[in-house]
């Protein structure tokens, strides 16, 4: 069974428990981050816990813990999760907004959370065949916070899979193109690739591929519209279980010729390679 880390213990999964009065609970206050394995070791834990201690401060809560001590913790529990035999684990770092007398006001003691269980694997497909996505006209709650509250993105999910989709990207009422549920999304427009970058959560991943496009691609970081997005060539998520996807469907539009294109190809091949390169020289100490 899995161990968990919780508010100062290591429990098994099934005994893992916070008071109902936390304010995770309660209003669904705090901050997350989900990172994965490669080869066993945890891929851009700097990164995410650096985004962590963003997400945690632009909700108004306390991280009393030093990137040191979360570092030691979350290779603790990776450790004592290594007879649970996955084949690459996810790594969830929870911040919740803690016990509230009021139900509504935090108090400055926060609870942290590690919870290491078995990395899902996606199917084959996604990446030989592409995938479909829809739209949804939402927004995230708080741009650049990586909040617990997922209900948007839970009812946008939901609409997506009853229409064979497997992810959806937030559009506003204007035609503006953000960002998906739990994804970043790409556009290819010949050689020149597109992205978001306001008023959204910057992902780990989408960070590693605008680096490893710079010297591919002519890149362009600016607002995007669902007109252009269905005009492109090319149209790719990513994310931390995900990856790199092709993307050859947004509702009933197809794009492109209806299969992955060469570029993001190109880009899939130079983001395994990173992620090989990293788990074969990153070293992390408790």
């Amino acid at each position: 069974m899995d161990i968990y880390y919780v508010d100062g213990e290591f429990v098994p999964a099934d005994r893992a428990v916070i008071p109902v009065n936390d304010l995770a609970v309660l209003r669904g206050l705090g901050a997350f981050e989900l990172l994965r394995t490669y080869n066993g070791h945890p891929f851009a834990l700097e990164q995410h816990l650096q985004r962590l201690e963003h997400s945690v401060h632009k909700m108004g809560l306390l991280l009393p813990w030093t990137t040191a001590e979360l570092t030691r913790i979350i290779l603790e529990t990776l450790r004592r999760n290594e007879t649970s035999a996955h084949s690459e684990s996810n790594i969830r770092i929870i911040v919740t907004g803690g016990t509230s007398p009021d139900f509504m006001t935090h108090q400055g003691q926060p609870r942290l959370l590690v919870l290491v269980s078995e990395m899902p694997r996606q199917p084959e497909a996604w990446y030989s065949e592409g995938v479909k996505i829809t739209t949804m006209k939402s927004r995230r709650i708080l741009p650049g916070a990586k909040s617990i509250n997922y209900l948007s993105a839970t009812l946008a999910m939901q609409k997506a899979r009853a229409k064979g989709a497997v992810e959806s990207v937030y559009v506003d009422r204007d035609g503006g193109v953000y960002e998906c549920t739990t994804s970043n999304i790409f556009m290819f427009t010949g050689d020149r690739l597109v992205t978001p970058g306001r008023k959204i959560l910057s992902g780990i991943t989408r960070g590693f591929i605008l680096e490893l496009a710079q010297s591919l691609f002519e890149v362009e970081v600016r607002d995007l519209t669902l007109a252009e997005l269905l005009r492109a060539d090319e149209v790719f998520i990513t994310g931390t279980n995900k990856g790199v996807v092709p993307v050859v469907q947004v509702d009933d539009q197809q794009i492109g010729n209806g299969r992955p294109g060469r570029r993001t190809s190109e880009l899939m091949q130079a983001m395994s390679a990173r992620a090989a390169d990293h788990a074969s020289q990153t070293t992390y100490t408790a």
